[in-house]
């Protein structure tokens, strides 16, 4: 049972957006630098807005907890904190992402609404963070994870500022299994979203990186196995939308 669990927990995540030799966080940064003046229309644009209710699922998980305080990595445009502040205004919210261009966007979006008191960004790596043991009641993750360069790593550090008895949520993009889920989105995934998105984000492999990286991901039960293996107790997922995205909730 040791040698599996080290075997999935090290299993490695070796696609990489671009063919060059750095890093991959380094990558996943330069890549959504440049891709983020489209990034929120072809989010919703490829998800049809059932990214918004994929959200508001994974929120409501994590509402049942009362947090005061939320950690959003890989937030991203902020989406996923503004959804949540929306719902909950009595919440403060720290967001942090590696990507400086979809930080800036994030900060405009939140300044409309007049928001900065309850949302507060800032540029960090999810597996390095800048704050103290114990300091959020909970956190959530937004199709985050697999851009990780080192996944065991990214779920021990968001554990470690969790406060005890705190919730971390994560929304990830899955492997559905079922006819006739797998065979279309897994045509749309995979041959259609990566055209699209290279002629409107002028990216040529952002949208190839997507569906490479959810491959390369653990998902389902294999990333339950990772979330205990890495501390979490009492772990739990819930498919959404035929097993194209799956929440994954854990407890400190």
């Amino acid at each position: 049972m040791n040698g599996r669990r080290r075997m999935l927990v090290n299993t490695p995540m070796e696609v990489k957006p671009y063919s060059d030799s750095t890093a991959k966080k380094e990558q996943v940064a330069v890549m959504f630098d440049n891709i983020a003046h489209r990034y929120d229309f072809l989010n919703h644009f490829f998800s049809a807005g059932i990214d918004r209710r994929w959200r508001s699922k994974a929120i409501a998980m994590l509402e049942k907890q009362h947090p005061a305080t939320v950690l959003d990595i890989a937030t991203g445009t902020a989406d996923f904190a503004l959804q949540y502040v929306r719902k909950n205004p009595q919440v403060h919210i720290t967001g942090v992402d590696i990507s400086a261009g979809m930080l800036d966007i994030g900060k405009r979006k939140i300044a409309e609404r007049g928001w900065q008191e309850r949302i507060r960004l800032m540029q960090a790596d999810g597996e390095q963070l800048p704050f103290g043991d114990a300091s959020f009641d909970g956190y959530t993750v937004g199709f985050g994870v697999r851009n990780f360069q080192d996944l065991e790593k990214g779920l021990r550090e968001m554990l470690r500022v969790l406060k005890p008895g705190g919730m971390g949520v994560i929304l990830e993009f899955s492997k559905p299994t079922g006819f006739p889920v797998r065979q279309l989105f897994g045509f749309y995934f995979r041959r259609i979203m990566p055209l699209l998105g290279r002629m409107i984000s002028k990216d040529h492999r952002a949208y190839t990186y997507l569906p490479e990286s959810v491959d390369a991901s653990p998902s389902g039960r294999a990333f339950l196995d990772v979330m205990t293996a890495c501390g979490y107790r009492n772990v739990r997922m819930k498919k959404v939308s035929g097993g194209i995205a799956t929440i994954y909730t854990g407890i400190k």
